[in-house]
């Protein structure tokens, strides 16, 4: 079946007239427009092919044969026919790229299926932006394939760690901070995170990364390094001696090397601030930058996000 996309935007196009969004503003700069979204399927018109709607988008079959699922509209999220498995899907990838992983989970998208993005708009900030995200969601969704991601506090380190896992069909998300039901302000941060998963995720809240890692075979999302030492060190009883909890760096490292998983992990890059003032806090900083430069010698990507903005690291 031959898929032909001769605009991948929503309807208002891309860059929207009117519109002083810096996607735009950048799309404009470059001379460069994609207009609405327009599907051939074998050469014919989408609305030429036998359609069928479903909630959010249409279920079509190609004139030479093959089944296609397209988002009617951007923040669509098209629900598949009953037991159907899709040739192609059409999605709403700026908007909704977890309803690619809804749909990978219950089997209407297998490793064959093709994936396109349609109904692009400003909420994506780029072109190039899109490419990238594309070859996250598009990558063979077993392991092992290991991620570091770096950042400071509120960098949007967790949130580029959840988007790259969004087209996975199952994710085990690893949880290594502490619960605090006495702290309403932690608690709030908790239910932030949780609310952005999607609910066909499953969570484990533990400190055991290496028995994780160590039995895992699909996508883990650990966040973050920083609780976990912080946990290991009190374990350890290493504030005062940082080297007693080297084992546990050692253990981790190695099941982070041997995994069989697709694992992104978030971890603290705590070297551009202040040197702490106290001997803990020297020794956290001091630590936590020998495991990250440990984690990121065994990973095939690493990053660092500022202010919501990623640099991958060679």
């Amino acid at each position: 079946m031959d898929i032909e996309l001769r605009g991948i935007a929503a309807p208002q196009g891309w860059p929207e007239d009117g519109c002083r969004c810096a996607s735009c503003g950048r799309l404009r700069a470059a001379g460069v427009r994609h207009e609405p979204a327009a599907v051939l399927l074998g050469g014919v018109p989408l609305d030429s092919c036998a359609v069928a709607d479903v909630p959010g988008g249409h279920d079509v079959v190609a004139p030479g044969g093959g089944r296609v699922l397209m988002a009617s509209g951007p923040g669509a999220r098209p629900e598949p026919a009953a037991n159907a498995r899709y040739d192609a899907v059409l999605l709403d990838m700026a908007g909704s790229p977890e309803h690619l992983g809804y749909l990978r989970h219950i089997g209407a998208v297998t490793p064959e299926t093709r994936v396109r993005a349609v109904h692009v708009d400003h909420r994506m900030p780029s072109p190039a932006e899109l490419d990238r995200r594309m070859a996250f969601w598009l990558r063979p969704q077993d392991g092992p394939f290991r991620t570091l991601l770096l950042g400071g506090s509120r960098s949007g380190k967790s949130a580029e760690a959840e988007l790259r896992l969004a087209g996975c069909p199952d994710v085990l998300y690893v949880a290594t901070g502490p619960v605090r039901d006495d702290d309403p302000e932690w608690t709030r941060r908790v239910e932030a995170h949780r609310s952005r998963r999607p609910a066909w995720w499953k969570t484990a809240e533990t400190t055991d990364l290496a028995g994780v890692l160590g039995s895992a075979s699909g996508a883990v999302l650990v966040d973050g390094i920083g609780t976990w030492l912080a946990a290991a060190m009190d374990d350890a009883g290493a504030w005062d001696d940082p080297s007693r909890v080297l084992p546990s760096v050692d253990d981790l490292v190695a099941a982070w090397h041997g995994t069989a998983a697709r694992v992104v992990a978030v971890s603290d890059e705590v070297g551009f601030s202040l040197v702490p003032t106290t001997p803990s806090g020297r020794a956290f900083r001091d630590m936590i930058g020998l495991v990250n430069q440990r984690l990121a010698a065994e990973s095939e990507e690493a990053a660092l996000v500022v202010a919501g903005r990623v640099l991958e690291l060679p």
